[in-house]
């Protein structure tokens, strides 16, 4: 089993063809759908046939209904927090081919409650490994939550892993206080921007290295590029990124999170595991949206 901590929020798609025009029309196709890196994880996960739990907070409002009827008809479990007077969290997403950039209000996921985390941690079986979208502790409303998903698991024994989320408010908060949040996490996932904020100017595998001052393992993913896995134990492997036509990228990292996470849970190498996280994020890319089609 694994449980996912995070976001679970509407995602309104605008494909456009070309550079936006300001102050002028630009010609899009624009679509409504589930989003939300904690939820896209969990639904991915799922879609490979792994156990997987969403903990996640939506608004008493039509949307966070859809939201998570979509994510169970998937097979996700789904222990949301309804925050009733709050919309669900909703996020516009700008995307053309090899870039997308995303416009956020985070409605109801700020209110994620950190008793409502601890309790559905502490009910977990035996074995459980917990992951944490950075998005919560990113966020002074939801950090508490974050932060509380993080202890539950240290209680508990679980393996935890985190991902680092975005840049921009990683830059915010600060490195050194993102990695003493997720000191002694089994597992910090980032992109190229997030590890530049954590780990300074270097190739993926120094920054990858320096991490592991932090946690016990850390990723570095580098797109097209593939990823690099470092350890503290001294182990360090490269995983090479499946040639794909990318038709949207919104959503892939989400997607190579679940494939790694779940051939890791299930006794790959660290090797395997960066070519399972590579499969599924190319499937990811092939598809319109954040979520398997």
């Amino acid at each position: 089993m694994i449980i996912v901590v995070g976001d679970l929020v509407t995602d309104v798609l605008v494909e456009h063809d070309g550079p936006v025009q300001p102050g002028s029309d630009t010609d899009a196709a624009i679509r409504v759908g589930g989003g939300g890196q904690a939820a896209n994880t969990a639904a991915w996960l799922a879609h490979t046939g792994h156990p997987v739990t969403l903990v996640s907070a939506v608004g008493d409002d039509a949307a966070g209904r859809d939201r998570v009827a979509e994510l169970s008809d998937g097979g996700v479990r789904c222990a949301v927090q309804v925050c009733p007077g709050t919309a669900t969290g909703s996020v516009v997403v700008l995307t053309s081919a090899g870039e997308r950039t995303m416009i956020t209000d985070r409605g109801a996921s700020l209110l994620l409650g950190p008793a409502h985390v601890t309790a559905v941690v502490d009910a977990a079986p035996d074995g459980t490994h917990v992951h944490l979208s950075g998005y919560p502790l990113l966020h002074a409303g939801s950090r508490d939550a974050g932060l509380a998903a993080l202890a539950a698991a240290a209680r508990r024994g679980f393996p935890v892993s985190v991902d680092a989320a975005s840049a921009a408010p990683l830059r915010s908060v600060g490195a050194s206080a993102f990695l003493d949040w997720v000191r002694g996490s089994a597992l910090l996932l980032c992109n190229a921007d997030e590890a530049d904020v954590l780990a300074g100017p270097g190739s993926p595998g120094e920054q990858a290295r320096r991490l592991t001052a932090h946690v016990h393992a850390a990723v570095v993913k580098q797109g097209a590029a593939g990823a690099v896995w470092s350890g503290r134990d001294g182990s360090e492997v490269g995983g090479r990124a499946q040639a794909v036509p990318m038709k949207d990228p919104t959503g892939a990292g989400d997607a190579f999170a679940a494939g790694l996470l779940a051939a890791r849970c299930s006794g790959a190498s660290p090797r395997e595991a960066l070519a399972a996280g590579a499969e599924l994020g190319a499937r990811a890319v092939a598809v319109l949206g954040a979520r398997p089609s």
